[in-house]
């Protein structure tokens, strides 16, 4: 016969039998909790668990075992009574789902029985969130609504925890990985070797590739400085490796690594670390490393988000991966990987004797291929090799009738009279402005061909050897129609300052053909063209403008809003979701980042001139392609300032890149943008969050830009440059 402890102990097993039955669903868990005013943590300490267990019960994506789901059971069931739910709102209790262990160390769809494989469990869908959630859904383990049309990370069954995690260390020792969706995952591994197995073996991480003949992304693996204490890096750079860029070869992780087989990049372990075993036919094994507290995250691109806690990292990362691309370095690089992504330089070929797909290097239509290809000498850099073949005199400065120079506006005038009875100073910035110059951009693809004599085409890209110093702003065709403008109070549409040309110069094809469009005959001397072209950066433009664009929306910035509402909802857009505004900051640094990378420049390693640098071996070593980037970008602000002005008569002040500012009587740019019922001026400047057209730059009084010039003595000084803030640190000359 049993014992009285026995019976007592078969009679508290039915009441944890019950209590599996009689859980609230998850929403309901949640509530209550926040309606008592308490936190994950606080719960997680009563019940000896951990915070992101409690985390994943509010979210269904775990079950608590016994015995702490009796106590569970009842924490919510005291709860209940002290704080109902509406009578209207009341929750059905939640069927009895399958316990998912907590200790459990995979991801959340591994194999099982299938009386026992969880259903649908919310680990399989990644949601990017679209707006800034509610301070208890930022917690970890928390569900993350996704917009419409946003595709999910996890539609691919082999990535279905999303393309990264953020893996974080707490004091005991246990490790856990915070992806993109809110789920949370423990992590078994002990060492940087186990992590990478594990990441690659049961993580399922990753992101579909982008173009047919691609691959797709390799998984990321953030990892936080407590990650790095767990798995024995240094939480710091010292100052040598900082100037390095790397740990030393001889560390004791390195070590770990080779032991297991494991190699690294010749950049070898830095703040962007990537560990691979070569590949074997189609199986790659391949890991990243992204470590912010290795500056990995510069603040100049991607704002504070080094400082964000795992979680909250996890979602900026993820948002910026899912609509851009899986981080692959620095913006600039990741910008550079994304064009290769939608143009993979070769494509496997099918042999007709044997139907094997094989990898013959064969070139991909409409991308750049896997071999760099030698610049023209006008558009090399200084120091370039292919110069040293001119015979040029030492110290010989090139000028503009050997060397292309495509860049952008740096452009002040002195303020007329009647400008200086104005009242204000008005900024207006053209939205993603090298991505539209980007956009629908014909770009050579192969190597360029000399040529003299050949009559101008306006669809051949390259650079041509050209007099346009008889070009007239006073003067201008409009259509089919001639405009008189004051020339004096315009830029050049043909040099960075805006000076007018003396002679001949090598420039972009943009450029000489908006000569042609402003009605003056243009005979080049020579040229540098490339007969094999096509408009390369379409998909990359439209990928960053979609990107861009959601995020926006997220934000609360529509497409479609009118001028009005359109600058209301402009006003502090960021601090509705300071994360989601740290995404749209590295979308911007995407776009700069890419098209400045396209003519990297020599980064010490003991360059010297005349000898090849490291980026030169890049097939998107491109500076013919960033010049007309530049030049396109440049004549589209151009074109817009003399629709401005032939229509109202009003002229810039000050250009700086995509910011050009105007004199006005009142401080928003509805007080002199000449919109009539609600429609702009065709061609002119237009207010809207798409690329290309303008938003509101900023708004400072008149007598301050007098007040500057004066101070400063430099009646040129560029105003756009600090028309936002208003801060004025020193004159363009760095005084």
């Amino acid at each position: 016969m049993s014992t009285e402890n026995e019976l007592f102990s078969a009679v508290d097993a039915l009441l944890e039998q019950v209590a599996r039955d009689d859980l609230p669903v998850p929403a309901e868990r949640r509530r209550l909790r926040e309606a008592a005013g308490l936190s994950q943590a606080q719960i997680a300490a009563a019940l000896e668990a951990r915070r992101e267990a409690v985390g994943n019960w509010e979210t269904g994506k775990t079950e608590p075992r016994p015995p702490k789901r009796a106590a569970y059971a009842r924490l919510l069931e005291g709860l209940a009574q002290r704080f109902p739910a509406p009578a209207s709102d009341a929750p059905a209790v939640a069927p009895t789902p399958p316990v998912v262990p907590e200790a459990f160390t995979g991801p959340a769809s591994v194999s099982a029985p299938a009386a026992e494989a969880p259903t649908a469990p919310a680990a399989a869908v990644r949601p990017v969130p679209a707006a800034k959630p509610a301070a208890s859904s930022r917690r970890p383990g928390a569900k993350k609504a996704a917009p419409a049309n946003t595709p999910a990370g996890g539609a691919d069954p082999r990535f279905e925890n999303g393309p990264l995690v953020v893996v974080d260390a707490d004091t005991n020792g246990t490790v856990v990985a915070y992806c993109t969706g809110g789920l949370i995952l423990d992590v078994p591994a002990k060492s940087l070797p186990s992590l990478v197995d594990w990441t690659l073996r049961e993580a399922k991480l990753g992101q579909p590739k982008l173009s047919g003949p691609g691959r797709p992304a390799d998984p990321l693996l953030v990892l936080t400085e407590a990650a790095c204490e767990r798995y024995g890096l240094p939480v710091r750079l010292s100052e040598e490796e900082r100037i390095a860029g790397r740990i030393p070869e001889g560390h004791k992780v390195i070590k770990q690594l080779v032991r297991a087989d494991w190699k690294l990049t010749k950049r070898g372990f830095g703040p962007w670390a990537r560990i691979y075993r070569p590949a074997k036919g189609s199986d790659r094994q391949c890991v990243q490393l992204c470590i912010p507290s290795w500056t990995a995250l510069d603040a100049r691109f991607w704002d504070g988000a080094a400082q964000l806690p795992p979680a909250e990292l996890a979602r900026v990362l993820g948002v910026y991966a899912t609509r851009v691309m899986t981080p692959r370095g620095s913006t600039a690089v990741t910008a550079l990987e994304l064009m290769t992504a939608l143009h993979p330089p070769t494509h496997a070929v099918r042999d007709e004797e044997t139907g094997v797909l094989r990898q013959a290097g064969t070139k991909t239509p409409g991308s750049l291929g896997s071999d760099p290809v030698d610049c023209a000498p006008c558009e090399a850099p200084d120091g370039h090799p292919v110069l040293t073949a001119l015979d040029l005199p030492r110290f010989h400065v090139r000028g503009p009738a050997e060397k292309l120079f495509e860049e952008a506006y740096d452009w002040a005038r002195p303020m007329t009279d009647a400008e200086c009875t104005l009242r204000y100073l008005v900024g207006l910035d053209v939205n993603m402005a090298f991505a539209a110059g980007a956009n629908g951009l014909n770009v050579g693809l192969g190597e360029p061909t000399h040529v003299k004599g050949l009559a101008f085409d306006p669809k051949l890209p390259g650079s041509w050897l050209v007099d346009l110093s008889h070009v007239s702003l006073s003067r201008v065709k409009a259509g089919k129609e001639w405009v008189a403008l004051d020339g004096g109070l315009l830029p050049s549409p043909f040099t960075p300052k805006g000076d007018r040309p003396t002679g001949p110069a090598w420039y972009a094809t943009p450029t000489v053909a908006y000569a042609v469009e402003l009605g003056y005959e243009v005979r080049p001397l020579e040229a540098w063209v490339r007969y094999d072209n096509g408009r390369y950066l379409d998909g990359w433009y439209q990928r960053l403008r979609d990107a861009y664009l959601a995020t926006m929306a997220d934000l609360g910035v529509d497409a479609d809003l009118a001028p009005a509402d359109f600058l209301t909802a402009m006003d502090g857009y960021k601090e509705r979701d300071p994360e989601l505004g740290i995404v749209i900051t590295a979308i911007k640094a995407t776009v700069k980042g890419g098209i400045g990378k396209l003519r990297e420049r020599p980064r010490g390693e003991g360059w010297r001139p005349g000898k090849p640098w490291r980026a030169l071996a890049r097939p998107t070593w491109r500076p013919d392609i960033r010049a007309a980037v530049i030049s396109r970008t440049r004549i589209n602000l151009h074109r817009k300032i003399i629709k401005h002005a032939a229509f109202t008569g009003q002229y810039p002040v000050a250009i700086m890149s995509d910011c050009v500012v105007y004199a006005a009587n009142g401080p928003s740019p509805l007080d002199f943008l000449p919109y009539r019922e609600g429609k702009p001026l065709p061609g002119g400047f237009k207010l809207g969050i798409n690329p290309g057209l303008v938003k509101h730059e900023g708004t400072q009084p008149l007598l301050w830009g007098e007040e500057v010039r004066e101070k400063f003595d430099a009646p040129e000084l560029n105003l756009a440059r600090y028309i936002k803030d208003g801060t004025v640190t020193g004159t363009d000359n760095g005084e």
